[in-house]
């Protein structure tokens, strides 16, 4: 949780031979067109050299602002790297450590994780990029911690993302950590998207299983779960409701979430702590009875554990925005 400025000034470098879908990903996201109440935004789509940007798709596009932009923004955004085995342009590497060292937050999506160490704002850091990419970023940037199997990885003031989608987990995750689950959970309905995936990369890499009455069943047993956090929840009883062995639960569930029912579990819980920290004026004892923590000691144990602070300092940050 952020206590800084909230988002107010975006800039997304755009260059040539960029994918459309990337930088696409973070206009829709901070955009506002007067229907959500949503905070101020002024984003500003920034081009590393100037005229017409060639787009992957084989359309260009025209960008007002170069480079110079990134000085004025509190958020620069780096979509995916067009090249992981291109150096990207030096006045841009340049702009970006200025930006970081004047406190900015920097943001790489899927291989723009690749500027972001070619920069060198990765180094001895947590980040993430595409996991067909992996071995080659590992070996090519040792110094940085490489988390293989995660949608994003919010390191402080440098956020990276995983592959494609998993830049809309990103960009929702900046705005639902300035500005508060509710906010966040607008504008993914308006773009009719999870507001907040559970689980990782792992869950995409190999070829989905098809269909099958077990996967419904599972899904029923997910739904009733997410309706019933405040009950205590086994592996044994999710299985028997779903009707399966607990071997097969537990392979069918990592199949589909990525993680395991503890985590999961976990991980949903504290999504729901969060939204009444935000929404509501329940004590810690209610909020941790009403999630399934069971205790106030419990809440903030796992609290801090994933979320690196208090329940209370949390609640603070976002009365005080």
């Amino acid at each position: 949780m952020s206590t800084d400025t909230p988002l107010a000034r975006l800039a997304v470098v755009a260059f040539d031979r960029i994918s459309p879908f990337h930088l696409s990903v973070p206009c829709l996201v901070f955009e506002d067109r007067g229907q959500l109440d949503l905070p101020p935004f002024e984003l500003r789509v920034c081009a590393t050299e100037p005229g017409p940007i060639r787009t992957r798709a084989g359309f260009s596009i025209g960008a007002a602002y170069g480079l110079k932009m990134l000085s004025w923004a509190d958020t620069v955004i780096v979509p995916s790297w067009r090249d992981a085995d291109e150096r990207a342009p030096e006045p841009l590497l340049k702009a970006l450590r200025r930006a970081h060292e004047r406190g900015a937050q920097i943001v790489g999506l899927c291989l723009g994780a690749y500027v972001l160490a070619q920069a060198g704002l990765l180094d001895g850091r947590r980040a993430t990029t595409h996991w067909s990419w992996s071995e080659h970023f590992a070996a090519r940037y040792p110094q940085v911690q490489l988390q293989r199997d995660v949608l994003y990885v919010d390191d402080g003031r440098i956020t990276t993302s995983a592959g494609t989608a998993a830049a809309l987990d990103c960009c929702l995750h900046l705005l639902r950590r300035r500005h508060g689950a509710e906010i966040a959970n607008r504008v993914a309905r308006r773009l009719v998207v999870a507001p907040h995936r559970q689980g990782g990369q792992a869950q995409y890499i190999e070829q989905p299983l098809p269909a099958s009455a077990q996967d419904d069943r599972l899904s029923a047993v997910l739904a009733w779960a997410l309706a019933h956090l405040d009950q205590p929840h086994s592996l044994d009883a999710l299985a028997e409701r779903a009707l399966m062995s607990r071997r097969t639960f537990t392979r069918r569930f990592r199949d589909s979430t990525g993680t395991t029912v503890g985590e999961w579990l976990v991980g949903q819980r504290l999504a729901r702590a969060q939204r009444l920290l935000e929404t509501s004026d329940h004590g810690l004892d209610a909020i941790a009875a009403d999630t399934g923590f069971g205790t106030a000691a419990s809440l903030r144990q796992h609290f801090s554990a994933r979320l690196g602070t208090s329940p209370s300092a949390y609640r603070r940050g976002f009365r005080g925005a």
